[in-house]
């Protein structure tokens, strides 16, 4: 029995293991025996880069075929996302921007993919990455890497700490941030901290939200792949991918909306 539940650790750990490159000293790492802070996940970096130029070459390819008459099936479905996604906007922003809409289209549409890799057999892409490259781990969902989440979020943090200055100025900025909530001068270090930490905390709830239901949607097909027969997989395996869709778009427009929430807030003149 512990010969068993040995081996279902170790394929466990094996799929929630990344492709790890050192570079300070430029070679491959086990990601059980990490000693550096330089370590790249690569294979989130790969995958995150491959699933954004795919993006922009079918919507590239979409836009030049793109007709003013009764359009075809696909400029039909992209049309209904750029509907979607600018009536969403519309509603939240109520500025004047011309990065916000495709922004938010870019975060929509790139996160839902990084998410949708999800659906994928688990042990699809991690079989033909070992028997073809010989590569001992690997990982395909980028949105379960919290150095992916937390990297798109910290660029949403400049930017709106950049709208925060271009609209308010620096001093203004400043201002918002110790005469907030409580405009007295005595309150000005309960103000700084309660706002600092408001304003940090939304590059972490970002992030974190997206990290936290991706990797938890992956360990539970994980799990089930490891614990139950092959024959006997489809049985939970079935009903938790079906389920798993609303999640893999779900967390797309919440990422996408709290987005335009965030720089919709930091276009108000304080």
């Amino acid at each position: 029995m512990s010969g068993v539940k040995d081996t279902v650790q170790e394929y466990i750990g094996h799929h929630l293991s990344h492709l790890q490159f050192d570079l300070s000293t430029f070679s491959w790492v086990d990601s059980k025996n990490i000693s550096s802070f330089w370590v790249l996940n690569v294979d989130s970096i790969f995958f995150s880069i491959l699933l954004a130029v795919l993006f922009l070459l079918f919507f590239g390819y979409i836009a030049n075929i793109a007709t003013c008459g009764v359009p075809k099936k696909l400029q039909a479905f992209i049309e209904l996302i750029i509907l979607f996604v600018d009536s969403n906007v519309k509603d939240v922003f109520h500025g004047k921007s011309k990065l916000i809409a495709p922004l938010s289209m870019t975060i929509f549409v790139w996160v839902f993919l990084m998410n949708a890799m999800d659906l994928f057999p688990i042990d699809f892409f991690p079989f033909v990455a070992q028997y073809t490259l010989g590569l001992p781990a690997l990982r395909v969902v980028p949105s379960a890497d919290i150095n992916v989440t937390s990297s798109i979020a910290l660029n949403i943090f400049l930017l709106i700490v950049y709208y925060n200055i271009y609209t308010n100025g620096i001093c203004g900025f400043i201002k918002g941030l110790v005469y907030h909530p409580f405009n007295h001068p005595m309150c000005i270090p309960v103000n700084f901290v309660l706002e600092v930490v408001g304003l940090l905390s939304k590059p972490v709830s970002l992030s974190l939200r997206l990290f936290g239901n991706m990797y938890s949607g992956e360990l539970i097909f994980i799990l089930i792949s490891g614990l139950l027969p092959w024959w006997g997989q489809w049985t939970l395996s079935l009903p938790w991918a079906i389920f798993h869709i609303l999640i893999v778009v779900l967390q797309a427009f919440i990422f996408m909306v709290l987005t335009v929430v965030y720089l919709s807030a930091a276009h108000d003149p304080c």
